[in-house]
């Protein structure tokens, strides 16, 4: 995709207005004029989880070996993940198992996980210029947020850090499309996904629900980095408008994105990076194929008021300081002074020139070490778009790839170590493996995260609660009240009840005996819930969820439900043999006093034993604020499907 400007849209985006006042908390920062390349310290903290040295990695689709077989010590792995992500495009089933198969896979080869969450632009409704008015869609907000939210059930199954770029370019849009005015209308709370539903119905709600959206889920390995265009105050201060001062331009980019997660806000979080792509191709092929000039003078000495990586590190270290956050460079094109300037169809040296590369490691890491100090964590290699060079065959003069030689060469040698840097990062933040974040985003010892919870092995913790390795509860667990069941959480004889269920009373809190006991389904799939004596874990009945439609998701469950704080939770459900169903998760839903978490322990069906009873249990949060919103069961399905699924003998 193509997300740089030319002059012309550019000043019409200008003569749009963006109307957010500056913010007064760049008081005291200057630029750089004197010496470009002198040492700043870098504000914020590198997110808990991730190394203290630069990551430096690439693009790699699914299945792809090249990064393994280079022999080269990359850190990190990327790929979009864009409209379609959820189910494989239609080839899988709709429970982000394939995202959970691509995070597994770049960790079995020693990555970082980075995923350009690019979602927005596929939905309904036009392309990049209808941003705006997709985010004011309820039902698109509905579907858009329910897709994250999966993502971040996955992020949290995974129980390692996770880069989660989000909608490049896409808050970059908003602000042009609002005027920035972060208070513009959107549905965000109105899209009606609980988790949502304390959020205001503003461009600022939007930033904000991806917030929620992980706090909800108790994804705190998930790193969200938001993305900052270098043309979204009006100008575009990287390459056309580069005379201008770049602090007001900082400023009045950051007034409109502090309300959407930079600043304090009603989640209690904030981001963790900044996300930039300093070009989506190489610089020659918009020379040659569209007669403009986005080269950057390479040279040490040019002035911030030029076109060169002296002024963009400038504008990095600017944000920087006003934000407190560090940043990740992704996309960064892949040419090289050999290029031969032709559409890359894979022979040596095919792709159009670039600099880019070679100003990072041609000469040892000098330059590594600048953008370093102006915040950068990560630098991501990759083409925007077909054509461009690439790393599997960028040969340089002497006849070797040059990525691969050159990063590989520092790299190997132990890469770029970092400063771990102050207070002022995101809060909230990530807990990886060997530690966690507390407020403020510093790393805490012992694997605790700060307010909220220990964390299990493997760093992921449940909203307020202990929960056991990767993230999901106890095996089974024990039925509390009623009777307790054998090894496993499930009933004897291997967990099958005979065929009608079990004779006798049920003393559960939820038995369904007696009727549905105000359980209910929110729509959609499901259709109804009901008492039905088809078939019963303990008693005569259970209930029956009753299932008819496409693909999707839903939940079947009860409010204000009066399970107090700490408990754990025991389900028992009866899934059909051969069902469209590809997942099953067990949940409890704070209300507002609560901050709407959502605390959940998913199963996929591979998990369950078809034709039989299993159990599942969800602990509620030691600190939950009681009553709960809601208890229950969410279901989803991979297909059109009609049938059911019995719940029965819910206890604490």
């Amino acid at each position: 995709m193509n997300r740089a400007w030319p002059i012309s849209i550019m000043s019409l985006f200008f003569a749009l207005g963006c109307g957010a006042a500056a913010s007064p908390e760049g008081a005291g920062i200057v630029e750089r004029t004197a010496d470009p390349l002198a040492a700043s310290s870098a504000a914020g903290s590198i997110p808990a989880g991730l190394p203290s040295k630069l990551l430096v990695g690439v693009f790699e689709d699914t299945g792809g070996t090249w990064m393994k077989t280079s022999g080269v010590a990359w850190g990190a792995r990327y790929r979009y993940f864009t409209k379609g992500w959820v189910n494989n495009w239609g080839y899988g089933s709709y429970d982000g198992s394939w995202g959970l198969s691509y995070l597994k896979e770049c960790d079995s080869q020693g990555y970082v996980p980075a995923v350009q969450y690019y979602q927005i632009v596929g939905e309904a409704g036009g392309s990049e210029s209808a941003m705006l008015s997709k985010v004011q869609n309820a039902s698109t907000m509905k579907s858009y947020f329910g897709d994250f939210k999966i993502l971040m059930q996955r992020v949290k199954d995974f129980g390692k850090p996770v880069l989660v770029l989000l909608e490049a370019d896409g808050y970059g849009f908003l602000e042009q499309q609002s005027g920035g005015n972060p208070n513009t209308a959107a549905a965000i709370a109105s899209s009606g996904m609980p988790e949502l539903a304390g959020l205001p119905n503003t461009v600022a709600g939007w930033g904000l629900a991806f917030l929620q959206i992980r706090k909800s889920v108790g994804a705190t390995n998930a790193v969200l980095g938001m993305h900052v265009s270098n043309w979204a105050s009006g100008k575009d201060v990287a390459y056309f408008n580069v005379t201008d001062a770049l602090q007001p331009e900082v400023d009045l980019a950051y007034g409109f994105l502090s309300p959407l997660g930079l600043g304090a806000n009603v989640t209690g979080a904030t981001y963790d990076l900044l996300v930039g792509d300093p070009l989506d191709r190489d610089s020659d092929y918009y020379r040659l194929t569209q007669n403009q000039d986005r080269w950057w003078d390479a040279s040490d000495s040019a002035s911030i008021s030029s076109k060169s990586f002296n002024r963009y590190a400038e504008w990095l270290r600017l944000w920087n300081q006003k934000a407190s956050r560090r940043w990740v460079l992704w996309q960064i094109p892949l040419g090289n002074s050999n290029q031969k300037n032709v559409a890359n169809s894979g022979g040596p040296s095919e792709g159009y020139k670039d600099n880019r590369t070679e100003y990072f490691f041609g000469s040892g890491t000098a330059h590594l070490s600048k953008f370093a100090d102006d915040g950068v964590i990560a630098l991501l290699f990759g083409a925007g778009a077909s054509g461009q060079s690439s790393y599997q065959n960028d040969v340089y003069t002497d006849g070797q790839p040059f990525l691969k030689s050159r990063a590989g060469a520092i790299l190997n040698a132990g890469g770029l170590p970092l400063a771990p840097g102050g207070g002022g990062g995101g809060t909230g933040g990530t807990s990886g493996a060997g530690g966690a974040s507390g407020s403020g985003g510093s790393k805490s010892t012992g694997g605790t995260t700060g307010a909220g919870g220990t964390s299990a092995s493997g760093g992921a913790r449940s909203t307020g609660g202990a929960t056991s390795a990767g993230g999901m509860s106890a095996s089974g667990g024990a039925r509390s009240t009623g009777g307790a069941t054998s090894a496993g959480g499930m009933s004897a004889s291997g967990g099958a009840s005979g065929s009608g269920g079990a004779s006798g009373s049920d003393p559960s809190q939820y038995g369904f005996e007696s009727g549905s006991s105000g359980w209910s389904t929110t729509g959609g799939m499901l259709v109804s819930a009901q008492s039905s004596t088809d078939r019963a874990f303990a008693g005569t009945h259970s209930l029956k969820v009753s299932i008819s439609g496409a693909a999707g998701y839903k939940v079947v469950h009860v409010s204000a439900p009066t399970v107090g704080a700490g408990k754990l939770v025991t389900f028992h459900v009866w899934v059909p043999a051969g069902s469209a169903i590809a997942s099953i998760q067990a949940y409890v839903l704070q209300g507002a006093g609560g901050g709407w978490t959502w605390t959940g322990a998913f199963r996929a069906i591979g998990s369950l034993v078809a034709g039989q009873w299993n159990t599942i249990t969800v602990q509620v949060p030691s600190n939950a604020v009681t009553p709960l919103l809601e208890l229950g069961v969410e279901v989803t399905t991979n297909a059109t499907y009609t049938g059911a699924l019995y719940v029965d003998a819910v206890s604490w």
